[in-house]
């Protein structure tokens, strides 16, 4: 007896002990289980469900385009005035249906549409609020929308991606739509999911229809009740697969379309030119709301483009009916008073742009020359760019190029893989061979590319084929548009949104140009701001000399025309290379002495260097004197530059401290001699024997008696033409800086590792844009890491580059001698810049190609060489 009630008592003891602990790790869930009952009845929001979406009682799916989904965004307290107020003002405005946004108990939103729910908090992870946020929206949504999406407040959604996929599939069947998922590898087993099962991915999204909400939300508590595991997600797969009896979509395709980023907080910080991004529906995650609007800006950009694409399309469809109708081209009424052609009223709201070159279907013909002038030239790709309508016919790819190659060859290989995958096959780009390439004006850019690709077949037979393929493209023109915004507010961040800086820019340029007149044009660079700088910051003149007296003499003279007599807020800073052989030095610093003396200040000092002619070591050593201020401008300029006072007024305008240097296209003459006409009246001097005047009153004399008319050389309409010369926009070393900038952490000077001619104005541009580009992308991920942004102190070392031509600054001619001992790069650089002084392509076509003897020799060197 006795060992029977032992065993009583023990089996008892251990039926109680169970019930204890089953009863304490229920706890939680019990609670939520008594409330579930009292989620009908009214919250402390003093407005209605239907209010808080702005729905009418009327509005069903059977008689609203605003009804097919319902978005619901799982938030917290603290990311309602970040994330949730971020994803509302960008995407969250478009959906094709309502959104909410559910927070915890207590939590209110002025301008969001906010549910606070019931007895919930903002704990991790968010079980509880997941599955009542599906029992909210089985409650007061349900016969008022098609499709239902959970989502998270760090997701990016397409809302018209994703009302074209919703319209293909049928909402009246039980649907559970999103990326499956079944664990990463450590919890691989431990989820309680059998071999069959899976779970929608939460962060990407999760899709449900009416349906399947139906079926599962009555059974919300018994599933709160029956937890395995601590992710919300996988809890309401397990859900939906026990009481709807559909598990989340096994398509492969669901990864593209749902897509998850694993680089955490740093998703979507960096290019977004990416297939991804323009292919998926929803992308995830995206954690600061700066890169929302980043990613907002950009997906607003594509549907722009999208936009004008139909716009051509619909063009096209004009002008094919008016052609099989024979509508004849003096009617000028389609239907209802739309202006069908173009006329005088363009600005008629109902205006239908000209589709006869809208309309155009692609076809490589559909502009046809009149006569050999217009024929169009083709650029040939390859490496390098080969034009024979450019100054540099071979050159680097310009990046604008390359990028509109990359988009074009990224849309092509999208539209060839649409359908290959199901077929078992895909084919991937590798490199491009060669292509052609050519702009009209009236139509747009033609392509003609040779690609390598391979072909991979990965079904039945497999097959790895490399091929090539031809594809000819057409990138057609839209109309002109220009938009003027007047009120900032309307704008975006602007220093968060990259796009609608340059927006800003273009249009602060247009109206420069309107207000302004056409000399102004070449000025409407960034717009100032009032406390960066003035128009009367002093310029230092930085000039490099090392010989060339007699060129410095005429500088001189332009110096003191233009910056003295005016009295202008100029200094002229030398660095002169200095030889111990060179007795004219005496002379040099005599005039300058002169000047200094004649106008009663030291607007002209000189810096004495030895040793072998470095530009780059002139420019830094004057940079680093303290002959400059950090408030002063600094202008890198050679001695055979002449400029006038427009110059000034310019370099002011377009060099803007902590924002912008200015690096003005100089107009280069052509050589005179080949040209016959050497324009202007401005003295020439090539001789290296001439010397200047030992006796300094004959110097002085001598200095005093030039005559250079400066007004006339500028002005002048025969000077500045095709014929004369040629604007050097591949040339960087006149340009226009602050000290406090050049001198920044990231620039830290001039570059003076180069010796020898040219190549240290390149190196010295490619330290700025390296410098803006990586203060860029660290503003970025400061951004995805959360890091307080000091906006003042990273856009002091954030430089933009402005480039324009300027006409007021002219380089006179002189012969280049290149030495054969420079650098490879430095040597070739030199010989192009040699032959493009020789002048024209008309000239040289005319005095060469077209004579006889020229042509023979040509034709006895072909022989030779095929010999």
């Amino acid at each position: 007896m006795t060992q029977r009630l032992k065993l009583f008592y023990g089996l008892l003891g251990a039926v109680i002990g169970l019930c204890i602990g089953t009863f304490l790790k229920n706890f939680s869930t019990m609670e939520t289980l008594s409330r579930c009952d009292t989620i009908s009845l009214p919250t402390i929001q003093s407005r209605s469900p239907l209010e808080i979406i702005n729905l009418t009682a009327e509005e069903t799916p059977s008689n609203s385009q605003r009804t097919l989904v319902f978005v619901g965004v799982m938030t917290s307290k603290d990311f309602l005035e970040s994330r949730a107020k971020a994803v509302y003002n960008t995407w969250g405005k478009l959906v094709p249906g309502r959104i909410a946004f559910f927070s915890s108990e207590g939590s209110s939103g002025d301008d969001l549409p906010v549910v606070a729910l019931n007895g919930v908090d903002d704990r991790y992870p968010p079980q509880k609020k997941s599955f009542m946020m599906l029992h909210y929206m089985y409650e007061h949504f349900i016969d008022k929308f098609e499709w239902f999406l959970r989502a998270d407040d760090d997701v990016f959604i397409k809302p018209d991606k994703l009302e074209k996929f919703l319209r293909r599939v049928d909402s009246t069947k039980a649907q559970f739509i999103g990326q499956a998922g079944r664990g990463n590898n450590e919890e691989f087993g431990l989820l309680s999911l059998e071999f069959d099962e899976n779970f929608c991915m939460g962060g990407p999204g999760i899709i449900m229809s009416r349906q399947t909400l139906k079926r599962v939300a009555p059974h919300i508590p018994t599933c709160l009740k029956n937890l395995y595991s601590t992710h919300e997600d996988v809890e309401i797969g397990r859900c939906v697969q026990k009481f709807a009896g559909i598990p989340c979509t096994w398509n492969y395709e669901m990864q593209s379309i749902f897509h998850h980023n694993s680089s955490g907080n740093r998703a979507f910080s960096g290019n977004l030119k990416k297939k991804e991004v323009h292919s998926a529906i929803t992308l995830h995650p995206i954690k600061r709301s700066p890169l929302m609007h980043r990613m907002y800006a950009y997906y607003l950009g594509l549907t722009a483009q999208e936009l004008r694409q139909q716009s051509l399309y619909l063009h096209r469809d004009i002008a094919q009916m008016i052609s099989l109708l024979q509508i004849p081209k003096t009617h000028k009424m389609l239907a209802r008073g739309v202006p069908l052609f173009p006329d005088n009223d363009r600005d008629s709201f109902n205006f239908i742009d000209d589709h006869d070159i809208l309309g155009n279907f692609p076809n490589l013909n559909r502009y046809m020359p009149d006569d050999l002038s217009d024929l169009k030239e083709w650029d040939f790709l390859a490496k390098s760019i080969y034009s024979a309508s450019h100054l540099n016919p071979k050159r680097k790819m310009e990046s604008s190029l390359r990028e509109g190659l990359d988009d074009v060859i990224r849309e092509i290989m999208e539209n060839i893989n649409t359908y290959s995958r199901q077929r078992g096959r895909v084919i991937e780009y590798r490199e491009l061979l060669y292509g052609y390439s050519r702009v009209n004006s009236m139509h747009g850019h033609d392509l003609i590319l040779d690609l390598l690709l391979v072909y991979k077949k990965y079904r039945g037979k497999k097959m790895t084929v490399p091929v090539r393929k031809h594809l000819y493209v057409q990138r057609s023109f839209t109309e002109t548009r220009i938009r003027e915004i007047t009120n900032n507010d309307e704008l975006p961040n602007k220093g968060l949104v990259q796009s609608n800086l340059a927006f800003n820019r273009f249009t602060d340029k247009m109206k420069s140009l309107f207000n302004d007149g056409f000399n102004d044009f070449y000025t409407a660079g960034k717009p100032r701001e009032s406390n960066s700088n003035t128009f009367d910051d002093k310029i230092i003149f930085i000039l490099p000399l090392s010989g060339r007296y007699e060129i410095f003499l005429r500088f001189l003279k332009n110096f003191e025309d233009v910056a003295l007599r005016t009295n202008e807020n100029a200094e002229l800073l030398i660095s002169l290379f200095i030889n111990s052989t060179d007795h004219r030095i005496s002379s040099v610093f005599q005039i300058i002495d002169h000047l200094n003396k004649k106008y009663q200040r030291h607007a002209v000092r000189t810096i004495k260097l030895y040793g072998e002619f470095s530009r780059g070591v002139a420019i830094d050593k004057a940079i680093q004197s303290s002959h400059i201020k950090d408030e002063d401008i600094i202008f890198l300029i050679d001695v055979d530059i002449l400029f006038q006072t427009l110059t000034l007024k310019r370099i002011r305008q377009n060099t803007i401290r902590n924002q912008q240097i200015y690096l003005p296209i100089v107009f280069s003459e052509y050589n005179p001699e080949l040209v016959n006409s050497h324009v202007g009246n401005i003295p020439y001097t090539t001789s290296s024997s001439s010397s200047l005047p030992s006796e300094s009153r004959s110097f002085l004399s001598d200095y005093n008696k030039m005559s250079m008319n400066y007004e006339y050389y500028v002005n002048s309409s025969t000077l500045i033409n095709n014929e004369s010369g040629y604007f050097r926009e591949f040339g960087y070393g006149i340009a226009s800086i602050y000290k406090c900038d050049i001198m920044n952490s990231k620039i830290n000077g001039f570059v003076t590792d180069i010796k020898g001619w040219g190549l240290e104005d390149v190196k010295f541009l490619e330290k700025i844009l390296t410098a803006s580009h990586q203060l860029q992308n660290q503003l970025l991920l400061s951004i995805a890491d959360g890091v307080e942004i000091n906006q003042n102190a990273s856009s002091s070392n954030n430089l933009d580059v402005f480039r324009s031509p300027d006409p007021s600054l002219v380089h006179i001619y002189h012969p280049i001698v290149c030495d054969k001992n420079l650098e490879k790069n430095q040597y070739k650089m030199c010989l192009g810049t040699k032959s493009n002084t020789l002048g024209n392509f008309r000239l040289l076509k005319e005095k060469y190609f077209l004579k006889r003897d020229f042509m023979q020799l040509v034709n006895k060197v072909k022989e030779v060489v095929v010999n």
